[in-house]
């Protein structure tokens, strides 16, 4: 799909810890000193989905295949990283394509551990990043700015209007701002700018809460502040232990149930973290299930059947007849196809249906 999560905090967070856990590799170096991670790490990641396992009982297919998702580890950033302090402007280049951040903040104390800036503190520490994202997209709207005052000189087309909410932007950032809190950011003016600069600081933002052992079952005082701080912002926390849930890696299903329901969670942070990516980035999964597989393919919410169909194979859109749908708790509720089709629960649609999440479909289509 091109879209991507990228992995942002402060130097010995946890970042590429929790980088390894998600991908499932441990294959990005994680060690306590800052700037360990130069280059970003990039891995497609599987979206746990328990349906699937679900028609998989049904079907028995061969193989399963999951939706997945892009996850970028992005070296950690300091104080003048808009300025090119600690490769900063590198990395900053790093988060301008990725749609989503996932900003990991550290919520737990370990003497053996260095923090770059000396002590816990959650807040200060996304004020930090924050800062530097805002510093960073400052810069680049006033080049753009320039860019727009001799256009509107030259009388071209569109550039009055495109200089005016530019200017509201800037006026904003300096204020110590983010775009995303920008009054008029849900507007066409601001989309149309933002295409081009893809601010840092408009970017949708989840912090993931690091936390020792002792604070996934109950949130310590470290967590307790950052949810009190991020609901300002309707921003959303989601609790993880990046050391435990590289632990996770490699058991089976059970054992680490078992393990999590020793340390009183139910679910993986990062599993937790994954789906609430995939939702925020806008995306859905439908279904088709058959001997040879079971497989979740990912769209964007909203399509409709021929171009959801095209992430299959692009003569599916280009020759599309019809679509034959099942809802996903009517496939399992009748024990497969046929017998939903006996029930009456499969349905004929056309080129103006929009697919919804969790739809078992089958295409017809002629080329």
């Amino acid at each position: 799909m091109g879209l991507a999560v990228g992995i942002v905090g402060l130097p010995n967070v946890g970042k590429s810890t929790t980088f390894n856990a998600l991908t499932k590799a441990q294959n990005a170096e994680a060690q306590n000193y800052p700037f360990c991670t130069i280059e970003p790490n990039k891995a497609i990641v599987p979206v746990p989905d328990v349906r699937l396992k679900e028609l998989a009982k049904i079907v028995i297919p061969n193989k399963i295949q999951y939706s997945t998702i892009e996850f970028v580890d992005i070296a950690g950033l300091v104080k003048g990283a808009s300025k090119g302090e600690g490769l900063g402007n590198k990395f900053l280049s790093n988060i301008r394509e990725t749609e989503i951040i996932l900003h990991i903040v550290r919520c737990f104390d370990d003497e053996n551990i260095t923090h770059v800036e000396g002590k816990i503190d959650p807040i200060r520490d996304i004020e930090i990043i924050q800062t530097e994202l805002i510093l960073a997209d400052i810069e680049q709207l006033s080049r753009k700015i320039e860019r727009l005052n001799k256009e509107v000189k030259s009388n071209q087309k569109g550039a009055k209007e495109q200089l005016e909410i530019a200017t509201k932007l800037l006026e904003h950032l300096n204020n110590g701002e983010s775009a995303s809190s920008f009054e008029e950011f849900t507007s066409d003016a601001f989309s149309e700018l933002n295409k081009e600069l893809r601010l840092l600081s408009a970017k949708e933002v989840v912090y993931g809460a690091n936390v020792d052992e002792e604070g996934i079952a109950q949130d310590n005082e470290y967590v307790k502040t950052l949810k009190e701080y991020a609901a300002k912002s309707n921003h959303e926390v989601i609790k993880l232990c990046a050391k435990i849930e590289e632990e996770l890696v490699g058991l089976e299903d059970d054992e680490a149930k078992e393990m999590l329901e020793s340390l009183g969670s139910s679910e993986s942070g990062l599993e937790h973290i994954i789906r609430t990516a995939f939702a925020k980035l806008n995306l859905i999964s439908y279904f088709t299930a058959g001997v040879i597989e079971v497989r979740a393919w990912t769209i964007t919410k909203g399509w409709k059947a021929p171009k959801a169909a095209s992430v299959i194979h692009n003569d599916f859109e280009r020759g599309f007849i019809r679509a034959e749908v099942i809802a996903y708790d009517d496939y399992v509720a009748c024990g497969g196809e046929s017998k939903a089709k006996e029930a009456g629960k499969m349905r004929l649609e056309g080129k103006e249906y929009v697919v919804a999440d969790g739809d078992v479909m089958h295409f017809r289509f002629n080329v």
